[in-house]
């Protein structure tokens, strides 16, 4: 143990091993947090801490504080978490006991998967920093819900393997809006944020809605909702296109819609099997209103355009 002011500094001007068995050169005097600016004397004096105050070395306080030496010094650069005392010449860093405490609470915080940016606001007593990690947690758990109910729909039907029919379909006028996705399991909510946009400038119904995606979904996916128009009908400012038509393999999905993907993989395995070329984007066919339908009752047809042999 170090004690600012006494014997245990002076040993360091001799260049004897340091606390943790390395070589420490002549320090010259420091601040309370980094060396160099009235800290620390080797006279027996403490300029400007007004107590004769035990210093810790890294690796004691490494132990004290359940936290290991090299997660402090990442701490220190990250300024979560900085030292009392940081030898100017060896670059040494040490700790008062009564950071203890903010060295446990890190622990505690990044055990309940806070990000380390929010730990330093939370330790700062910013109101509100874990609102965010706790939206994030909600969401997570949310999506493990999801992926529970697939797989728990999978062991009691087994592998998907719904009938798949082959239609030809017309090309199709569509206003059309596009999401980004951050990744596969922020495609259900693009695609809601897509529909919203489309029936937000006071669509009557009854209207038709079809989610395009793409086949191979990547870390960042483009989510197009297309809503099909009329004769006449306007766009609302949405890009006006056509869908083109022809022979496409189609499969109806029954029940919730963060389970298509489980009918997908029916419709994709059946083109697979026949060597059957195709061609994107995916579409989703949405027939019933989510609005007055229970989610196990909501029918989607599943479609994916065939190469013509």
């Amino acid at each position: 143990m170090l004690r600012a002011g006494g014997p245990g500094l002076a040993r360091l001007r001799r260049g004897d091993a340091g606390p943790d068995g390395l070589a420490c050169g002549e320090v010259h005097g420091g601040s309370a947090g980094r060396g160099g600016g009235g800290g620390l004397s080797f006279g027996g004096r403490v300029h400007a801490w007004g107590v004769d105050e035990e210093l810790l070395p890294i690796g004691q306080f490494a132990r004290l504080g359940r936290l290991s030496v090299k997660q402090l010094r990442r701490y220190d650069e990250l300024g979560v978490l900085r030292p009392a005392y940081v030898d100017v010449e060896t670059g040494y860093r040490y700790y008062r006991a009564s950071q203890a405490r903010e060295a446990l609470s890190i622990g505690l915080l990044r055990s309940l998967d806070v990000p380390l940016a929010v730990v330093g606001e939370v330790l700062s007593g910013s109101a509100g920093a874990l609102e965010g990690v706790r939206e994030g947690l909600e969401v997570e758990l949310a999506r493990r819900r999801r992926t529970l109910a697939s797989l728990e729909r999978v062991m009691a039907q087994g592998l998907p393997s719904e009938p798949v029919r082959v239609v030809s379909e017309p090309a199709v006028r569509v206003a059309v809006v596009r999401e980004i996705a951050a990744g596969v399991e922020d495609v259900g909510r693009a695609t809601s944020a897509g529909v919203a946009r489309l029936l937000g400038g006071g669509v009557e119904p009854p209207v038709r809605l079809i989610g395009l995606f793409p086949v191979d979904l990547q870390e960042v996916v483009e989510v197009e909702v297309a809503l099909v128009l009329g004769e006449g009908d306007g766009a609302g400012g949405a890009e006006v296109r056509v869908l083109r038509g022809g022979r496409f393999a189609s499969v109806t999905h029954v029940g919730p819609y963060d389970q298509i993907s489980l009918t997908a993989y029916a419709l994709l395995a059946w083109c697979a099997e026949r060597r059957c070329g195709v061609r994107g984007p995916l579409r989703e066919v949405y027939v019933s209103d989510p609005a007055v339908t229970a989610p196990d009752d909501l029918v989607t047809h599943l479609m994916i355009g065939l190469e013509e042999s």
